[in-house]
């Protein structure tokens, strides 16, 4: 795959940012072809998963969600080592950040507007001390525009309690008016990379194009955050041998000698019904 690029930045500022606003992003991260074999290799498992039972999970209509082995996306070493994404993790979640989870979120033609939703409860440290225990990476497979239904997100809510919300994660909807106030849309490009806590309140939006929009997910935790027993990621040994040191230190996973099907574990019930964009 093409080779990653060195966008400046300061990676204070950018650490700062998240802390307050819950999202940051890194603009030509890769090239535009880097983000192409990603969208082949996206498309691919994802093909794959949605044929056998457990494989795909629904996030509402015409909405997907897939686990992904390692060594099914080309660009993995190119991603987790990318220097930025060291050094948010490293300067957020501390040096021994744990690499826990590569996925792929998918909408087709036909998706709805989700809930006001953030994808786990808040634990203690987040809600009471403000501190993040766990990041979410995205990357766009498309260049994004208004009809392919923009990721939209509420910039400073990842602070919000939230315990006395349905699951802990779905605000009630009397309350849906503050997220609208702060709602942002997002229109990235292919080759960006954005990083955000995913406990920062966030919908799809309804997707009219026929053109499909997959995001890859790359979750990382601070240790102790747990979120490895929601998620399976498992490699080859060769593969694993052959990983640079940097990407050993940081990957949690099974190594196997030959790699199944993964099954989902994280469902996300409330998102399985659309919603409407009040």
């Amino acid at each position: 795959m093409s080779t990653q690029t060195t966008p400046d930045y300061d990676i204070a500022v950018q650490a700062s940012q998240l802390a307050e606003e819950g999202i940051i992003g890194l603009k030509g991260a890769f090239t535009p072809q880097w983000a192409d074999a990603m969208r082949e290799d996206m498309m691919t498992a994802f093909w794959s998963a949605i044929q056998r039972p457990g494989g795909a999970v629904g996030r509402g209509p015409r909405r997907w969600y897939v686990e992904i082995h390692p060594q099914d996306f080309r660009g993995f070493v190119d991603l987790v080592t990318h220097p930025w994404v060291v050094d948010v993790c490293t300067n957020v979640l501390g040096p021994d950040y744990q690499i826990v989870e590569i996925g792929l979120d998918v909408p087709f033609q036909g998706a709805k507007y989700q809930p006001w939703h953030r994808d786990f409860p808040s634990p203690v440290e987040t809600y009471r001390e403000r501190k993040l225990t766990s990041l979410a990476f995205n990357l766009t497979g498309v260049d994004v525009e208004e009809e392919m239904g923009p990721f939209e997100i509420a910039p400073g809510t990842h602070y919000d309690d939230g315990r006395d919300w349905k699951h802990e994660m779905f605000p009630d909807k009397s309350l849906w008016g503050r997220f609208q106030e702060r709602a942002v849309r997002k229109f990235p490009q292919r080759g960006d990379i954005s990083c955000r806590s995913a406990l920062t309140v966030h919908r799809g939006t309804e997707h009219r194009s026929p053109v499909a929009r997959p995001v890859l997910v790359l979750g990382v935790d601070a240790p102790g955050a747990g979120h490895a027993e929601l998620h399976d990621m498992m490699v080859t040994q060769d593969w694993h041998d052959a990983l640079p040191e940097l990407a050993k230190k940081h990957v949690v996973c099974r190594i196997v000698d030959d790699l199944v099907p993964i099954t989902q574990k994280h469902d996300i019930e409330g998102l399985v019904m659309g919603s409407d964009p009040a």
